[in-house]
C-alpha cells in the first residue's frame, strides 16, 4: 500500500505467464555461465564515451584485443558498441550488433595443429540471453592466408552487419589443414 497525499492506493502483482517464461530463461541464461568453450580471455585496450548517461555509465566504444589460441603471433583487435544507462550497468542492456576487426601478426607466427578451414576462436554474450559476438577464422591455403569475420547472431534474428580482416603468412610457413 503507497500513501499519497493524504490518500492511500493498494495494488498487488500479479506474475503472468508470460513473466514467469520470461524469468525463467533469464535465470537459466544466467546458471549457463559467461560463455562456451569458445570463451575467451580479452585485455582491454581501451574505450571512447559516445553518449553521455546522466545516470549510469555513458554509451562507449570498446576496444579489446584477443590472442588466437591456435595460432601463437596473432591477436585481433576488436571494436565493439557498449550500452550505457541504468539498464547497461545492470547488464541488461543489449549491445548494438556493429562490431569491427583488425587482426594482425604481433610476433613469429607458429601454427602447432592443423586448423580446420573454419572455425570459431572467441564468442562474447552481448545481451542477457539470445545476443552473441562471434569471431569465425577461415583458412585460405591458396593464398596461405588466415581470415577472421566478426558478427553477432540472435536465437531468433541474427544481423547481417560484419567485418573481415585478413593476416597472410610467410610462404616458407605454409598453414596446416585438416
Amino acid at each position: 500500500m503507497l500513501d499519497f497525499m493524504g490518500g492511500s492506493i493498494r495494488f498487488s502483482i500479479r506474475p503472468t505467464v508470460s513473466s514467469m517464461a520470461a524469468l525463467t530463461l533469464i535465470a537459466l541464461g544466467l546458471s549457463a555461465g559467461p560463455g562456451t568453450a569458445h570463451a575467451a580471455e580479452s585485455d582491454a585496450i581501451g574505450e571512447v564515451d559516445t553518449v553521455f548517461k546522466l545516470i549510469g555509465p555513458d554509451h562507449k566504444i570498446v576496444v579489446d584485443a584477443y590472442d588466437d589460441p591456435a595460432v601463437q603471433g596473432v591477436t585481433c583487435y576488436v571494436s565493439r558498441a557498449k550500452t550505457g544507462g541504468v539498464k547497461g550497468a545492470l547488464g541488461l542492456a543489449e549491445d548494438k550488433s556493429e562490431a569491427s576487426i583488425a587482426c594482425r601478426a604481433v610476433g613469429p607466427i607458429s601454427i602447432p595443429k592443423p586448423l580446420p578451414r573454419k572455425e570459431e576462436v572467441f564468442s562474447e554474450r552481448r545481451s542477457l540471453i539470445f545476443k552473441r559476438l562471434r569471431v569465425v577464422r577461415m583458412v585460405d591455403p591458396k593464398r596461405n592466408t588466415l581470415i577472421y569475420l566478426t558478427y553477432s547472431d540472435r536465437v531468433i534474428e541474427g544481423s547481417p552487419q560484419n567485418s573481415v580482416t585478413a593476416v597472410p603468412v610467410d610462404h616458407g610457413t605454409p598453414i596446416p589443414v585438416k
